[in-house]
């Protein structure tokens, strides 16, 4: 009887660490959606095929190549993810992965550009929201919550949407946005 209760405090001890760690990581944040205009920004990226997990090593190589070759500072990763994972086989997965160019930064786009991809990601109506980013977990934790919840939110509000969904990893502010393109209004 003692060993099952031993066993018992074990589990109990092992589930309220994981709680912990989920809590820690986002896992019961508020997501809350709003509709929000922005303006056209400047991404630095490479185009990918493939696995949506296999993202951070190309976002990788593209900030240390803008910090090491070019002597640029980004603050802001992103991916502009175009295929539901549901409906398109992983290998066919597209994204655009890289860096949010700061605007101090715009005179040296000739000379990025003979390396990456540059594009203005144009400005517009979206809604987002942000969630919190305390390492990988809380990009795990963010995609197992947000986007079911961005899911039911675009279908109860009437929001139709056949553009990218775009994350936006701020590291100085921790947080991950989740933004998607709509148009002005909802569709009745």
């Amino acid at each position: 009887m003692k060993m099952l209760k031993y066993i018992i405090l074990a589990l109990l001890v092992i589930a309220a660490l994981l709680l912990a760690v989920y809590a820690y990581y986002g896992g019961f944040s508020e997501i809350q959606f709003r509709k929000v205009t922005r303006d056209a920004e400047t991404l630095v990226y490479e185009e990918m095929k493939g696995d949506y997990s296999q993202c951070g090593p190309v976002m990788d190589r593209v900030y240390y190549s803008l910090l090491n070759d070019y002597k640029v500072q980004t603050y802001k990763g992103f991916g502009l993810y175009y295929d539901n994972p549901k409906e398109v086989a992983k290998e066919n997965l597209r994204s655009d992965i890289g860096c949010l160019l700061e605007k101090t930064d715009t005179a040296k786009i000739a000379s990025i550009g003979q390396k990456f991809k540059v594009k203005t990601y144009e400005g517009g109506d979206f809604i987002e929201t942000q969630f919190p980013n305390k390492g990988m977990v809380s990009v795990i934790v963010g995609v197992m919550r947000v986007y079911p919840t961005l899911d039911a939110y675009m279908k109860e509000s009437g929001y139709v949407s056949k553009d990218a969904i775009m994350e936006i990893y701020d590291t100085p502010n921790k947080t991950i946005t989740y933004r998607v393109r709509i148009s002005s209004s909802p569709a009745k």
